[in-house]
């Protein structure tokens, strides 16, 4: 009765309907005629009922509210676990700011979103990590040779508690960093691969068979099929390479050696250029390093092969034509010694060297190697002597010069004195010529003996830096010096009696003719021309032929050079000259120069007349 006689303050229309009900339910008892004892029963049973059914709604109530209760605790829960795992410190849960003031219901429709969108965003940094995970493991396999990628989803479930953007951050790095590696790798793949097809395309080897020795996806790449660049291949790859250029190397000096033997035949043999054109473009390459060698087939066995037959045939060939190069390198020798005025080594002699080759004693191309440094040695010497051999020809010419003038001078007073008087001084055509030539060549002969002195010296010079004799045809040149000085003082000694025997003679004609009278002077038509070997020019010029007679020459011959030169291991033996002109070098006579001054326009004095 206390609980229908009190009405809830939370449903006052409620309480109203049920006391109304309960007056009705009592006058119907009462219409009934229900006792007091029945009614108030009743009552208690209604009343007992009622509380049955509060009770009831309570608990379901309670249960309602520690369900409701847990599930916030769950979202809570699941909140933090969410935010621990994505590392979002920075969202405040609701429930903590309105908990004293917001009901279950509304603390769970608070949490519920924030809760969904931390779940969003979960599924998509899985996301994230599995795409990073997976290209880690498959650029990890790929460099540690690996072909089994891990799957990246059972890596993340065991470390799903980290999903924060500080582990993204360090996974993006890892990932750059392997990426980074990786490009290295690819490209010192790439370098390799491209180094070994240069070496391979040099030695003519199959490029596709020595890289897949290394690795098969290094020459044929299938679907689904990577290159590989781990530590394995870089190596093999390095090994391929060092063993390539290994046999480059081999290769180029192999060839180097075999083409040495091939010039060194071609410059003996003196091999045609059109049959040296067929290999020198083969060996082109040779005047390059090694290292720069990358002409496609330069190096392949092929190439070492053509040059090392043309090299035994050209062997075989040089066997039979070695004794020509041998005479042939003798003769431009001699040659060469004849032109420097040095005397060749006898020990290679052609009929020594031929002898020794016939007879098996020596190797021909060891002969030829004597003879190539002889010829060097030669060289070396004539460069030495050149200085001296300038200032031989200088003085020899200056000497022709004196033999020039001498004949000029004695052709000239021979010539004027058989003419009459009213034709001797008239001048010919080419007489100035003559004339010029004349004052050059007395110049000349004035230098002789000074040009003498500092050729011995010099000479003299020559031979203590050299510690070794100056020799000219096999004679030294000293001596040749010192002879000739001797031998001009020994000219000039005769001169001076013959001009005073000439003078005496004189006197005795003029005075014969003085008691005896004069005699017709001799005819001079032929015998001028025949004993001095001079002719006329125009009329009454005498121009010297380019030979003379020695033949009467009233002085002995001076001794130079070319008087020596075809003598051998001989001074003094014989007196032979080599020059086409006789050197017969006189000092002019002072009345010679006189009569040969009197063509300018002097006159001279007559003889006198009986």
């Amino acid at each position: 009765m206390m609980a229908f006689g009190s009405p809830s303050s939370n449903a006052h229309s409620t309480s109203s309907t049920c006391h109304s009900l309960l007056r009705e339910l009592q006058q119907i008892w009462t219409d009934i005629g229900e006792s007091e004892v029945d009614k108030d029963r009743m009552l208690l049973e209604l009343e007992r009922e009622c509380m049955e059914v509060y009770r009831r709604k309570v608990e379901e109530a309670a249960n309602a509210k520690s369900r409701l209760h847990q599930s916030v605790a769950a979202k809570e829960a699941e909140l933090a676990t969410l935010m621990a795992a994505l590392g979002e410190h920075n969202i405040n849960s609701p429930i903590q700011s309105e908990k004293m003031s917001a009901s279950l219901k509304e603390q769970l429709g608070l949490i519920m979103p924030l809760v969904d969108d931390l779940k969003a965003k979960k599924d998509e940094r899985v996301k994230q990590f599995a795409d990073i995970k997976t290209q880690i493991e498959k650029i990890t396999s790929e460099i540690s040779g690996s072909c089994n990628i891990v799957n990246s989803l059972s890596t993340l479930n065991l470390e799903e508690h980290d999903l924060s953007t500080r582990k993204l951050s360090e996974c993006q790095s890892h990932l750059r960093a392997l990426q980074k590696e990786k490009s290295v790798r690819v490209q010192r793949v790439l370098d390799s691969v491209n180094e070994v097809h240069t070496l391979c395309g040099v030695l003519g080897l199959d490029f596709g068979e020595t890289v897949s020795n290394v690795h098969p996806s290094l020459h044929e790449t299938s679907l689904g099929q990577y290159t590989n660049i781990s530590d394995s291949t870089l190596e093999g790859l390095d090994q391929a390479i060092l063993k390539l250029k290994t046999e480059r190397k081999v290769r180029y000096q192999k060839l180097k050696d075999v083409a040495g033997s091939l010039f060194e035949l071609w410059k003996l043999m003196d091999t045609m250029r059109e049959e040296r054109r067929k290999l020198s473009r083969i060996i082109s390459f040779l005047d390059i390093s090694e290292s720069k060698v990358v002409e496609p087939g330069a190096l392949t066995l092929e190439v070492i092969q053509q040059v090392s037959a043309e090299v035994g045939r050209l062997t075989k060939l040089k066997a039979s034509r070695m004794k020509e190069l041998v005479m042939k390198r003798r003769a431009e020798l001699e040659d060469l010694c004849c032109k420097t005025h040095i005397q060749p080594d006898s020990s290679t002699a052609a009929d020594k060297s031929s002898a020794m080759i016939d007879s098996g004693l020596v190797d021909p191309c060891e002969l030829l190697a004597n003879i190539e440094a002889q010829i060097n040695k030669v060289k070396d010497e004539a460069l030495s002597r050149k200085e001296i051999m300038d200032k031989i020809e200088r003085w020899l010419s200056s000497c022709d010069e004196e033999n020039w003038l001498e004949d000029y001078n004695l052709a000239s007073i021979n010539y004027f004195h058989s003419i009459p008087d009213h034709t001797r001084y008239s001048g010919g055509r080419g007489a100035h010529i003559n004339l010029k030539r004349a004052e050059r060549a007395r110049i000349a002969v004035t230098k002789i003996p000074g040009m003498v002195d500092s050729l011995i010296s010099r000479t003299l010079a020559w031979e203590n830096e050299n510690q070794k004799l100056f020799l000219y045809d096999g004679v030294r040149l000293v001596s040749i010096l010192e002879d000739y000085k001797v031998s001009r003082h020994q000219k000039e000694e005769d001169k001076k009696r013959a001009r005073d025997q000439k003078k005496l003679q004189d006197m005795l004609l003029a005075e014969k003719e003085s008691i005896y009278g004069s005699r017709p002077s001799p005819r001079r038509s032929s015998s001028f021309r025949k004993t001095n070997g001079f002719h006329t020019n125009g009329n009454g010029s005498v121009t010297p032929s380019p030979r003379r007679n020695s033949v009467g020459c009233a002085t002995p011959e001076l001794q130079t050079p070319r008087s020596y030169s075809g003598r051998q291991n001989t001074y003094f033996k014989e007196m032979r000259r080599l020059s086409t002109v006789p050197l017969n070098f006189v000092a002019m006579a002072k009345e010679d120069t006189m009569s040969f001054s009197s063509i300018g326009g002097s006159e001279p004095e007559s003889p006198p007349q009986g």
